[in-house]
């Protein structure tokens, strides 16, 4: 049985990895659980406009429901959207683009591909610490 202290120093293995396989920088799981939701938060949003006039021209009526579900992902978006400002350093100016990307009806792809992109090259934005000292050493 691991001792207490040998199980904090065990990988995650559930946490991304970079492209040679070394486990991911602190904060890039916070990236990739706000990258995870930013698409299915954002088809939430244009189902419920969907349902909002099909509400208001037809007798079908869904937006209680999916006003609910795009409620739960909106908040958990903001909740990984803090978590990630948190944890990867971002600037002011990073963390309102990633807000304002969520209440765009179609922002959460942009978002989305931004955060793959990030994930991917395995870089900081410019907007974190060290960012510039990584792509300087690579």
């Amino acid at each position: 049985m691991p001792t207490p202290a040998a199980a904090q120093n065990a990988p995650d293995r559930n946490a991304p990895a970079t492209a040679d396989g070394a486990p991911a920088p602190a904060g890039s799981s916070a990236v990739h659980r706000l990258r995870l939701v930013s698409a299915p938060e954002a088809v939430s949003f244009l189902v419920l406009l969907v349902c909002s006039v099909l509400k208001r021209t037809t007798e079908f009526n869904a937006v209680p429901v999916m006003g609910g579900v795009h409620g739960l992902l909106f908040v958990l978006y903001v909740l990984f959207l803090l978590d990630a400002w948190k944890k990867q350093g971002w600037g002011l100016r990073r963390a309102a683009v990633m807000f304002v990307l969520s209440v765009l009806p179609t922002g959460g792809f942009f978002a989305e591909r931004m955060l793959a992109r990030e994930e991917r090259e395995g870089l900081a934005p410019a907007g974190a610490a060290g960012g510039a000292a990584e792509r300087a050493a690579a």
